[in-house]
């Protein structure tokens, strides 16, 4: 990470980073049942498609659903069921910024993943 405290860096720092960065950025708190189930201490993680969420603040505020998608470029997540009506009357999806969230179940059908909180259990 970048050691500047200056925002115009911090700013610059975010704006250009490389994908394998930016998926740092977009971590959400996880619940305390889950964190006690996986036996893991840490605060929050990175949240993946699959994932389900509840929104904490905003006008969604009490939502939740599966992460539908993750968006590294803008640092959002796009959660079924939390959407708006656009010009046509449609229904699309709301951009949700990942520290909004709160992790409820995390998708382990991922090998890595499982490989890394399992990593986590032991490094307690």
């Amino acid at each position: 990470m970048i050691s500047s405290s200056k925002p115009r860096k911090q700013r610059k720092f975010r704006k250009n980073a490389p994908m394998h960065l930016r998926q740092n950025f977009v971590n959400a708190h996880i619940s305390k049942d889950l964190a006690k189930t996986l036996g893991i201490k840490r605060r929050s993680i990175e949240v993946r498609r699959g994932d389900t969420a509840k929104v904490m603040t905003g006008d969604n505020r009490g939502k939740s659903g599966k992460v539908s998608s993750v968006s590294l470029g803008t640092g959002k997540i796009l959660i079924e069921g939390v959407s708006k009506k656009d010009s046509k009357n449609k229904d699309i999806l709301v951009g949700i910024p990942a520290c909004n969230v709160y992790l409820m179940e995390l998708d382990l059908t991922d090998k890595n993943r499982k490989a890394e909180i399992d990593s986590l259990k032991s490094s307690k």
